[in-house]
């Protein structure tokens, strides 16, 4: 049996936990809890990060690393496309998605969920990202090519990678613009039965979340996002109070 160590909210675990169902790999959850991290996730992810993936007695940790195994592992319903072009267009479209959209949705998330900026502030950056997320959509559309999925005929290893973003900025207000082409796909996908399991997960995640602020880990394309669009006090303030934090190491 696979084990996921899954945080529900986590973009990377949610491409996973989606790879996983449209492969029908069998698999369970292990809840990770970043303020006590448990024995057990800290030796399958020696950075402290989610996901990572138990399968027998290999651990493997970074989203895409993980993907990348699942495919070799279980190559029955592969999720890359065949031809050298399309694959390489799926990682450069899972590279954008993993950092540059990923640092829009989490700014906006430090604003409206934990609540690190107020005012002026607050406006600002969730105005930048607003911009930006329309941009970032924008080139998807291009990537889409009016196609009903970034993969071709099916739902692939572009759209698993690309969902997590797309969904989440909508569901910040972010939307895809009304009638285009990554307006139906975000339609199409949510209706997946993968993509409604991934949704009952955040919901019930969310249900339990500790209210106010709590800590953040900052990954590297998180930081440059807040410290080039004015979210530096934001960094600051967190270093200062605890709050933020970096991606621990265990290696030993």
């Amino acid at each position: 049996m696979v084990t996921l160590f899954d945080i529900p909210l986590s973009p990377y675990a949610q491409k996973i936990k989606l790879a996983l169902l449209e492969k029908q790999i069998p698999f369970e959850v292990h809840p990770v809890d970043l303020w006590q991290p448990d024995a057990i996730f800290l030796a399958a992810s020696p950075r402290a990060q989610a996901p990572a993936l138990q399968s027998g007695d290999l651990a493997v940790f970074d989203s895409t690393i993980i993907l990348e195994y699942l495919e070799d592992r279980w190559p029955e319903r592969p999720l890359l496309p065949r031809s050298p072009e399309a694959r390489a267009r799926t990682r450069m479209l899972e590279d954008v998605c993993d950092t540059t959209y990923d640092a829009i949705n989490w700014s906006v998330m430090e604003v409206t969920v934990f609540e690190r900026a107020t005012g002026e502030l607050a406006s600002h950056l969730l105005e930048t990202a607003r911009q930006q997320v329309a941009e970032v959509n924008a080139w998807l559309e291009t990537q889409l090519d009016a196609k009903d999925w970034f993969g071709g005929e099916d739902c692939l290893w572009a759209d698993i990678s690309a969902y997590p973003y797309v969904n989440g900025a909508a569901a910040q207000g972010n939307k895809p613009p009304q009638g285009s082409a990554l307006e139906a796909w975000l339609k199409a996908m949510r209706g997946r039965a993968s993509a409604q399991r991934v949704r009952e997960d955040i919901r019930a995640y969310l249900a339990q979340r500790r209210e106010g602020r709590t800590w953040r880990t900052y990954r590297d394309h998180r930081l440059e996002w807040m410290m080039r669009s004015g979210g530096q006090q934001i960094v600051l303030d967190g270093l200062a109070d605890g709050s933020v934090r970096f991606a621990n190491h265990t290696f030993e």
